[in-house]
């Protein structure tokens, strides 16, 4: 993630350096999350039971390491002086078959864009694999606590 400011300690003794955001149930199985201001919404599919109105929260998942792979492809591009135009990740995931439910496998795939020179692939997808914070969380898992307002 880039930098942005930390935030203040919120009565519930949050870090000051927490991000957050919150997710409001809207009807069925959708949710609403508000990040900074940023509405989405997420969904099940109608055989699962929803409404199929938004992407799953796996979905979202997948899409948060495909758009984090997508932004760190950028940035050494434009760090280069090289165009951006054409750039293109494609992300498929597959889903475990025994419990507990969980991705068993996630597959990203950038397409550099056409105008960079073949002897930069490597040092694109090197740049790519040390800097997306999404992929680098999962490499190395962060402690994750679940529990109950008061």
């Amino acid at each position: 993630m880039t930098h942005t400011a930390p935030q203040t300690v919120d009565p519930r003794g949050n870090a000051p350096d927490a991000y957050r955001l919150d997710v409001t149930h809207v009807h069925g199985d959708a949710y609403d999350v508000d990040i900074r201001g940023h509405r989405l919404l997420v969904d099940q599919p109608t055989e699962a039971g929803g409404t199929d109105v938004a992407p799953t929260p796996v979905e979202l998942f997948a899409a948060s390491l495909a758009t984090c792979v997508a932004f760190y492809a950028g940035r050494y591009l434009k760090r280069h002086g090289l165009p951006r135009g054409g750039l293109r990740v494609h992300a498929e995931f597959t889903m475990a078959a025994d419990p507990p439910a969980r991705v068993d496998a996630l597959r990203v795939t950038v397409s550099p864009p056409p105008a960079l020179p073949a002897q930069r692939h490597e040092a694109l997808l090197a740049a790519v694999e040390a800097h997306c914070t999404v992929r680098n969380t999962l490499c190395l898992p962060p402690r994750i606590d679940i529990g109950l307002a008061p």
